[in-house]
């Protein structure tokens, strides 16, 4: 890579060319980041990459529960899409809803070529139900598939050729005669097509709100808000999604999102006089707003600081299920001084997802030719209420889907 500096009156800046320019460059490497350049990459294109932070840095290594995929034998991508659908209240996308599911078997098997291995038992996936879902069909590597998902592509991607650019957040972004122009940190970078993979803003209004969040610091936002500026459109913006069961003590795990599969594997939701007050297996709006109305009608619970919650009843889990999927969780509340296994757990909502974002067609592409989204920042596969288990499946669909698409242009 070569790269030459540049000095003007007070501003100093580099260009970054490698003969001439990238043919795509990516913004973003949490999961949909890392999947687009690695399938750029596999296009034969020459793929920059710059992020934010570290290459490490995303919300996507963080996501517990699992990804969705239609495996079972009395499953099918057209039940899955219609869950979707039934989820998102009839908002989502169609379009989008049919590719995410009808691709989902194979983005399975590219991650475990990948690398990934998905807990197994009874010579098939481990395979559980999540809320919204009428199959059993989400795949976990134990409690921290987001964390697996994210290395392992990491791992393609840094022991290819494309150019990782950390601690370098996207500031403009323009069209030129072949293509855009990214000022990102000090440098600018000119590349034939562009993929925005920077996530959502979720951290940077939970601050604004003054409610926890289960997001890295790192999701602000700004880059949906440079896109905008730009011209693109974007739908349902205003549709942000709370993790039902945020944890709520002990202060250690205030933010933590407690994997939905514990209510897979049988815990419930019950008040402060015991007694369950909603489907625990319902969508995730539908099963947060139970929560809001439980506390306000009075019958809710306070944590030792004085905050809002209800119980989760995880003693009800079977103790082979905890320990085979919720190992994480385990030890997280265990060190903490609370083992969910012997005594319920403190839970309320907090600020978790983006639903809305960009517009996207079927190749990720937005409004602006050449400009792709995927994951958190694109809008529409959701509608405006997402099923756990398909933001990371949107960020492996859609991410493969911009990074082909977007090399296809050089």
């Amino acid at each position: 890579m070569l790269i030459t500096g540049i000095s003007q009156i007070g501003y100093d800046w580099r260009v970054v060319s490698v003969a001439g320019g990238f043919d795509v460059l990516v913004i973003g490497s949490g999961a949909s980041g890392l999947a687009a350049a690695a399938s750029a990459q596999a296009a034969g294109a020459r793929v920059a990459l710059a992020t934010k932070g570290s290459i490490q840095s995303c919300n996507s290594a963080k996501a517990q529960g699992g990804i969705q995929a239609a495996l079972g034998e009395d499953d099918s991508p057209e039940q899955h899409a219609e869950d979707i659908w039934k989820s998102s209240h009839e908002t989502a996308d169609r379009r989008l809803v049919e590719v995410l599911t009808s691709e989902a078997p194979s983005a399975i098997h590219w991650l475990e070529q990948l690398g990934v291995e998905f807990t197994r038992e009874n010579g098939g996936y481990r395979l559980a139900r999540c809320g919204g879902a009428s199959r059993k069909r989400l795949l976990q590597v134990g409690d921290r598939t987001g964390h697996a998902i994210t290395a392992a592509l990491r791992d393609t991607v840094e022991s290819g050729s494309v150019t990782v650019l950390p601690k370098r957040p996207l500031h403009e972004l323009e069209r030129t005669e072949n293509g855009w122009r990214a000022r990102c940190g000090d440098e600018t970078i000119d590349a034939g097509a562009v993929v925005l993979a920077a996530g959502g803003r979720c951290f940077a209004e939970a601050e604004r709100r003054g409610e926890l969040s289960t997001n890295h610091p790192g999701a602000t936002g700004e880059v949906t808000r440079i896109a905008l500026d730009a011209g693109a459109q974007a739908r349902d913006l205003d549709a942000l999604q709370y993790h039902p069961n945020g944890g709520a003590w002990p202060e250690t795990m205030q933010g933590y999102s407690i994997p939905e599969t514990t209510r897979a594997y049988g815990a419930v939701l019950l008040n402060a006089d015991g007694e369950e007050f909603t489907d625990s297996l319902a969508p995730r709006d539908v099963v947060s707003q139970a929560i809001f109305d439980e506390v306000e009608k009075g019958k809710g619970v306070d944590t030792p600081d004085g905050r809002p919650a209800v119980y989760l009843d995880t003693t009800r889990i079977d103790p082979y299920d905890a320990e085979l999927s919720l190992p994480y969780m385990l030890r997280r509340y265990r060190a903490g001084g609370i083992d969910p296994l012997a005594e319920k757990l403190l839970t309320y909502p907090v600020l978790h997802y983006q639903n809305g974002g960009l517009v996207i067609d079927a190749d990720a592409e937005t409004t602006l030719e050449g400009l792709y989204a995927c994951g958190e920042i694109a809008g529409g596969t959701h509608g405006r209420n997402r099923m756990m288990g398909n933001s990371l499946l949107e960020c492996v669909v859609f991410g493969r889907r911009a990074g082909r698409a977007a090399a296809a242009r050089h």
